[in-house]
């Protein structure tokens, strides 16, 4: 007999009987028993599930798909004034766990705190250079929108601000609308237009419930985007790093080395290649694992650097001798910014497209962040609330002079081991940002730009998961090919175009698994009623005469022709064999549908003409445990008429115990 089969099934239980009776679903009263054979079981007829009113099945699939937390269950039997409090501690989580803060969580949340604090100040200045602004406006983007989530925010462990990914998202494409040298106000109007849309796209996926949404993206995808995103802005950092003048536009490795290559005779400063690379060296040396108590040492690494190279360049004046520099960073907290956003005009458009990339990818990032530690530290994180804190908090920043602000991992890290109780600690980050930005600032002014890419180098080498590719090249192949094609697209090409291979890849490997579900050969395992995948158990038996094939998947309009085929093609290859082998033809084809949860009118058409297609070959054709969904369905549609009513069964062994009883064993 033929053992081939599309994949392997999982190894388990029985089938659940899902059309069997339950305490909470009626059942057709003609549900009986036939007489027993004289064997261990009995044989079931399936029962046909009670007609359903179609509004009630309406509102059970909207609220399962939407409202399947069930977010209005506290508020049930609740008086008024009650369900205005629990409105309120909704909407801000703060309210709710600020009743049992105590002074040891404060102790956690103040050194955790100060911790990220030091750690952010010299990031926000980078990534706010990665996003082509002035470094206030990356410490503008630590200050207000941790803030917010403080408030609004259900994650204890998340630290809120710029992100090098999403900062070089937007740098590039609102760089290629706007030129942020020569136009550098348009430029930071198009950046807060981008953001303020960010921020409206993830409010409305969290008020409309739509999180699912964001879940279209893969893990391999992700892996993937992150991994070339980092390469790519470490590649970005070599102007800062080298001192060149020059460089290109362009994010492509090949633009950046022929741009770094074609600076080497003329444009590097050796001054700044000193300074960089020695700090960068040791920046990575502080990341080698160490023990768990001296987590602080990477925190504080940067701010140490930063501090370092700033005194060394002001009393050697290496800025004289060709070393880049910040230069001035405007002293003072956010300044109002709603009239330099958008609200008319072709800029429209274009903002609201960049924030909508830009508003999904950190959303990704923060929600992925949230359940990591969440699940850490064993608490639910309610996604939807999390988007409508983040969406929140983005609009506000675009108000105040912020561009859009995620959840850091690196920062978040940090946070989790610094011993963070709850999110206070964003709140002691964001006014030690408030004292920087009022007092400290034109400290800054001779912090060379070499040391921020040192900091930036160093920050998103951990964006590159090499043991996470790994794991993925060996559970999915096709994830892998999303992986990679996330990662070169970056790479090579830009970011907007490796987001759009790792989007494109994602459905497409989604349709695949649509349109060509897996089928399967089972056999009869030895000693038990149990049939499984011949391929995955090499001792199980066919029984003679019957090919039992198993569906893994709802049969819908995109599948159904291609399952009947397939089933179709099951039954050609064993015939052939049999005949080869002069062994009894095939008399009955039992397909098991326990993994079939749904199946519409095409499905049903599909069955309908492989029965058609099986009594030419004088094959009869036997349903086994079609769930209450396919059971209602293919009875509305009369099939069971067209088959027979004594071929349908609860499970494959009772079917074989009908048409060969003499294979069932004691």
């Amino acid at each position: 007999m033929s053992k081939r089969i599309s994949d392997d099934d999982e190894v388990g239980k029985e089938a659940d009987i899902r059309s069997g009776p339950s305490s909470n679903r009626q059942v057709n009263p003609t549900l009986q028993q036939e007489q027993p054979y004289p064997h261990q079981h009995q044989v079931h007829k399936v029962g046909v599930p009670a007609k359903q009113n179609l509004f009630k099945e309406f509102r059970a699939t909207v609220k399962e798909t939407f409202f399947s937390d069930e977010p209005l269950r506290p508020f049930k039997d609740q008086t008024k004034r009650r369900k205005l409090v629990l409105g309120f501690e909704a909407l801000f989580p703060i309210l709710r766990w600020a009743r049992d803060y105590n002074l040891t969580k404060f102790r956690g949340d103040l050194i955790a705190g100060l911790t990220i604090a030091s750690l952010c100040i010299p990031q926000d200045l980078g990534y706010a250079k990665l996003a082509n602004l002035p470094g206030q406006n990356g410490l503008y983007s630590s200050f207000v929108p941790p803030l917010v989530y403080a408030f609004m925010g259900s994650s204890r462990d998340i630290a809120i601000g710029p992100v090098a990914v999403v900062s070089l998202l937007i740098g590039t494409m609102v760089r290629d609308e706007v030129d942020p040298i020569k136009n550098a106000h348009d430029y930071l109007r198009l950046t807060l237009t981008a953001t303020f849309f960010a921020g409206v796209t993830q409010l409305t996926l969290g008020f409309f419930r739509l999180g699912f949404l964001i879940d279209f993206l893969s893990h391999a995808s992700i892996v993937g985007f992150m991994g070339g995103a980092a390469i790519t802005i470490a590649l970005q950092q070599f102007k800062g790093l080298l001192g060149i003048k020059t460089f290109t536009k362009k994010t492509d490795i090949v633009s950046v080395m022929r741009s770094v290559f074609n600076a080497a005779h003329h444009g590097w400063n050796w001054q700044t290649i000193l300074i960089g690379v020695s700090f960068l060296a040791f920046l990575l040396l502080t990341k080698v694992k160490k023990k768990k108590k001296l987590f602080w040492v990477p925190a504080i690494a940067p701010l140490i650097s930063v501090i370092v190279s700033t005194f060394f360049v002001y009393i050697t004046r290496a800025d004289k001798e060709g070393v880049a520099i910040v230069s001035k960073i405007r002293k003072g907290i956010n300044p109002a910014s709603a009239d330099l956003i958008y609200f008319t005009g072709d800029n429209v458009i274009k903002g609201f497209r960049i924030g909508v990339v830009a508003g999904m990818i950190a959303l990704t990032e923060a929600i992925a962040i949230g359940r990591t530690f969440a699940g850490m530290k064993d608490y639910q994180l309610d996604g939807n609330k999390e988007m409508v804190a983040l969406g929140t908090m983005n609009i506000i920043g675009s108000l105040t002079s912020c561009y859009v602000a995620t959840g850091s991992f690196s920062r978040s890290a940090v946070n989790y081991m610094a011993g963070c109780h709850t999110a206070v600690s964003n709140i002691i980050m964001s006014l030690v940002v408030l004292l920087t930005l009022e007092l400290i600032t034109p400290l800054f002014k001779y912090t060379p730009n070499a040391i921020l890419a040192s900091i930036i180098i160093s920050a998103v080498v951990g964006l590159i998961d090499f043991e996470a590719m790994k794991l993925i090249w060996k559970i999915d192949k096709l994830d892998f090919v999303a992986c990679m094609g996330a990662f070169f697209g970056v790479v090579f090409i830009s970011v907007e175009i490796g987001l759009l291979i790792a989007v494109s890849i994602s459905f497409a490997k989604i349709l695949l698994q649509v349109t060509r579900p897996r089928t399967a050969l089972l056999g009869k395992l030895p000693r038990t009623n149990v049939y499984r995948n011949i391929l995955q158990y090499p001792n199980a038996t066919q029984i003679p005469g019957i090919l039992i094939i198993r569906v893994d998947s709802a049969i819908y309009f995109s599948n159904s022709n291609y399952i009947k085929e397939r089933i179709l093609r099951w039954v050609t290859d064993e015939e052939e064999q049999l005949k080869q082998k002069s062994l009894p033809k095939i008399e009955y084809l039992i397909v098991e549908m326990s993994p079939v949860t749904d199946i519409d009118t095409s499905g049903i058409h599909a069955l309908e003409e492989l029965y058609r297609s099986l009594q030419k070959r004088e094959i009869e054709l036997v349903l086994a445990n079609p769930g209450t969904v396919v059971m209602d369905k293919i009875h509305a549609s009369e099939f069971v008429e067209l088959i027979g009513k004594g071929k349908i069964f609860l499970s494959v062994a009772d079917a074989i115990l009908t048409f060969a009883p003499h294979h069932e064993e004691p």
